[in-house]
């Protein structure tokens, strides 16, 4: 019998909904595979700024940076438009990342078969869509310096270091050793330095991984091809400000970011949340989607478990329900029958078992 112990942030608005329909899940996983699950649950963003003064308190931190796994809900309200700096419930979001180390986030884009008809793209096109995107998460336009706006001029850096490159890289070639063996690095090569070293260290690291078939794309590419030939993709690796809007870009053909899921990991600790917000004009109501809470909860089977055959079953469970035709409100459209958050999760827990 094997331990799975979750460090859960329910955090604000719809978190706490979805946090509880994915721990309901993995009980269902542990049940069938007899593993001894132990869910630990702690404050996070407003919700924790309301209690503790701070929206990620030195015990929450505490635990999580012991782990073995950290799920997140979600973080965000609007009381708290009017704070400033670590106040704010995402300066928690992004310690957590910081202080777990994790440099490279997994988000997965997954077009499900009984829902291609809601995705942005036509069905013949958005039709066998299933991808992962490697965004570096730590480096690159968003932290380098110096960095400023005196009013007249502005100026952001971009900086990456050749290890810095290596380390996301390897996380990509892996990852796409256990797909489909296709993985396309995406940058600017024709025009940036910083994308000419990125580019010239995936290349070198290549032939380390004989079983994956690598391309480079430039990135102007890449987002046309995201919404013309999205089936084409397998992993695709790239830099943070790339990985940001790439990735958003994909999760537009899924059909609702209640579908979506992600892992940032790197450290020791990995941290799983699924990509939508809080949410609070829905919070309470018992209609969010819990399909990328649940599946976040599936990559952390696989990432910080091992368990992939555990993994498998969560995602053939949301398959087989989606299949019988259940929809939460986001999915069933104006006119569709909608089940409740619990009511979804409650099938996908029995497709398990």
């Amino acid at each position: 019998m094997s331990e799975v112990r979750v460090v859960s942030l329910p955090g604000d608005g719809i978190g706490p909904e979805v946090t509880e329909a994915m721990t309901h899940v993995l009980e269902a996983v542990a049940s069938k595979y007899g593993h001894r699950l132990t869910v630990a649950e702690y404050a996070v963003g407003y919700h924790a700024f309301e209690e503790c003064g701070t929206p990620l308190p030195d015990e929450t931190l505490a635990a999580a940076v012991k782990g073995p796994a950290v799920f997140l809900g979600a973080v965000g309200d609007p009381r708290a438009d009017g704070l400033t700096g670590d106040k704010r419930p995402e300066a928690a979001l992004l310690r957590l990342r910081s202080e777990l180390q994790c440099f490279a986030n997994l988000r997965p884009a997954k077009v499900d078969q009984p829902l291609v008809t809601m995705s942005a793209l036509k069905p013949e096109i958005a039709s066998g869509c299933d991808m992962v995107i490697v965004r570096e998460l730590t480096g690159g336009l968003y932290y380098g310096m110096p960095r400023g706006n005196d009013g007249t001029r502005a100026v952001n850096t971009l900086v990456y270091t050749a290890s810095e490159v290596e380390r996301v890289a390897r996380v990509a070639f892996e990852l796409a050793g256990r797909r489909r063996g296709h993985l396309t690095s995406v940058d600017k090569a024709n025009v940036l330095e910083v994308s000419q070293l990125w580019r010239s260290i995936v290349s070198d690291l290549a032939s380390e991984y004989p079983e994956v078939t690598l391309e480079h794309m430039l990135v102007d590419r890449a987002a046309m091809e995201l919404v013309t030939y999205p089936a084409r993709f397998d992993v695709i690796l790239t830099e943070n400000m790339f990985g940001d809007i790439l990735s958003d870009e994909a999760s537009a053909m899924c059909g609702s970011l209640g579908l979506l899921s992600s892992a940032s990991v790197g450290g020791d600790v990995g941290l799983y949340e699924p990509v939508h917000g809080s949410a609070p004009d829905i919070a309470g109501r018992g209609i969010a989607n819990p399909i990328g809470a649940i599946r976040s909860g599936a990559m952390m089977l696989s990432h910080s478990f091992g368990l992939q055959e555990e993994a498998d079953a969560v995602e053939g469970a949301v398959t087989r329900v989606l299949a019988d035709g259940l929809r939460t409100a986001d999915l069933a459209g104006p006119n569709g029958k909608a089940v409740s958050t619990r009511e979804f999760a409650n099938a996908v827990a029995e497709a398990i078992a």
